[in-house]
C-alpha cells in the first residue's frame, strides 16, 4: 500500500486496539463474578498479532484448550488472499485485471468479492462501487497517486465508473470498457476477516475475535465467558489526544465494520478532502455523517455497506437499513450545532452499553 495510507492504517489499528484494551479493562473491573471460570478460560486464550496487506495490523484471539498456534496458517492464508485482491501486489489477480481487458479467475477469493460487491452496489444504488478506482487515484488516495484533479479530469474519469461496466462468472471477468479498473480496498479488509474466521471455525474453534485494520468478527464468548465488548471509536478522538470510545457495544456472533473520514484525508490549501469518493459526483463526500459502524452476518458486506453509508449520508443510510434484512448500524452524525449524535437501529440497541 502507499506509505501515507499504510501509516494511517497503522494509526487506526493502534487506536482501535487501544480502545479494545480500555474496554477490556472496564469489563474486568465491573465484572468480578465467575473468577474461577475466567481463570480457566484465560489459560486457554491464544492471542496472535501480525500484519497483512502491507502494514495493516491484525489481532486474532481465540479460546483453545489444546493451545494450538494457527499463526503460520493465518499468515499463509492472508498471503494468498493478497495475491488475489491487493492492488499493491503487481502480479495479483486484481492488478493483472486492471492492466488487461479480461482475466481467467484462478483463486477462490476473487469471485465471492465480485458477487458481494455487485449485491451491495445494486442495493445502494451505486454508492458502493469498486470501479471508483480511477477517481480514488486521481484524488491521491488510491494505488496510483495523482495530483488534485481538475473538473474536466473528473468528468472524463466518471465515464469509466460503473459496476455494470464489468461482467463476470466463477471462471472469468471481462471489461466492457477497456480503461475500467477495480479497487477492492473498501471491502477487502472485511473479507479477509471472514476468511480468517472461517479458518478458525474449520479448526473447531467456537469462541474467537478476529480484527484486521478495524474490521471485526466475533463468535461465541471471550475469556471471561461474556460476549465480546468493543468500542466504537469517537470520530474526534484525535482532538482529545488519545484513544476514545464513543460507545461500547456487545457483539454476539456478528461482524462489525466501521467507516469514517477522521483517519484518511488530505488538507490542500486549507481545505480538507475526505478519502471517501462519491462514485456518482466524482468528488470527496461532504455531509454530516462522521462514522458508520455496520453489523452483519459477514464482515465483507458490513465493510461494503459502511463505505456506502459514508457516501450516502445519514438519512439515505437509514432508508437502506430499514429495508435490508440482517443489517444493523450505529451511525454518528454532526448536528447543526456541531454536536456528535449517535443513532442505533433497533436490532443493535439492546447490545449498546450505556
Amino acid at each position: 500500500m502507499a506509505t501515507s495510507n499504510r501509516t494511517k492504517n497503522i494509526i487506526y489499528s493502534l487506536a482501535l486496539v487501544a480502545v479494545f484494551l480500555l474496554v477490556q479493562l472496564y469489563r474486568s473491573y465491573y465484572s468480578p463474578q465467575g473468577i474461577k471460570e475466567s481463570i480457566k478460560l484465560e489459560e486457554s486464550l491464544i492471542h496472535l498479532q501480525g500484519t497483512t496487506m502491507g502494514v495493516v495490523a491484525y489481532n486474532v484471539k481465540y479460546i483453545d484448550s489444546l493451545k494450538r498456534d494457527f499463526q503460520p496458517e493465518i499468515d499463509t492464508l492472508l498471503k494468498a488472499f493478497n495475491q488475489s485482491l491487493s492492488t499493491y501486489v503487481p502480479d495479483s489477480e486484481i492488478s493483472r485485471f486492471n492492466r488487461q481487458d479480461s482475466l481467467e479467475i484462478k483463486s477462490r477469493f476473487f469471485y465471492p468479492v465480485l458477487k458481494a460487491s455487485q449485491e451491495v452496489y445494486q442495493n445502494t444504488e451505486g454508492a458502493f462501487d469498486p470501479t471508483v478506482a480511477p477517481l480514488v487515484n486521481a484524488w491521491g488516495f488510491g494505488f496510483k497517486k495523482e495530483s488534485l484533479p481538475t473538473a474536466a479530469r473528473i468528468d472524463s474519469l466518471k465515464a469509466l465508473i460503473g459496476y455494470d461496466y464489468i461482467t463476470f462468472n466463477k471462471q472469468k471477468i471481462i471489461k466492457k470498457k477497456s480503461k475500467v479498473m477495480l479497487d477492492m480496498s473498501a471491502v477487502a479488509k472485511g473479507y479477509a476477516v471472514d476468511v480468517v474466521a472461517d479458518l478458525l471455525a474449520e479448526k473447531g474453534i467456537k469462541n474467537y475475535f478476529v480484527e484486521i485494520g478495524g474490521e471485526i468478527v466475533c463468535k461465541g464468548k471471550n475469556e471471561r465467558d461474556e460476549l465480546w465488548t468493543l468500542g466504537i471509536t469517537n470520530p474526534r478522538y484525535k482532538e482529545a489526544g488519545q484513544a476514545q470510545a464513543f460507545k461500547l457495544v456487545k457483539i454476539e456472533n456478528k461482524a462489525m465494520a466501521t467507516s469514517g473520514n477522521y483517519e484518511n484525508y488530505h488538507v490542500i490549501e486549507g481545505k480538507r478532502y475526505a478519502h471517501t469518493i462519491n462514485p456518482q459526483t466524482g468528488y470527496p463526500i461532504e455531509h454530516s455523517l462522521k462514522s458508520a459502524s455496520v453489523f452483519a452476518p459477514d464482515c465483507m458486506r458490513a465493510d461494503a455497506y459502511a463505505t456506502a453509508f459514508m457516501v450516502l449520508g445519514f438519512e439515505k443510510s437509514k432508508e437502506i437499513l430499514a429495508k435490508t434484512p440482517n443489517l444493523d448500524a450505529y451511525l454518528i452524525y454532526e448536528d447543526e450545532k456541531g454536536n456528535l449524535i449517535g443513532f442505533a437501529t433497533e436490532g443493535i440497541k439492546a447490545f449498546i452499553v450505556e
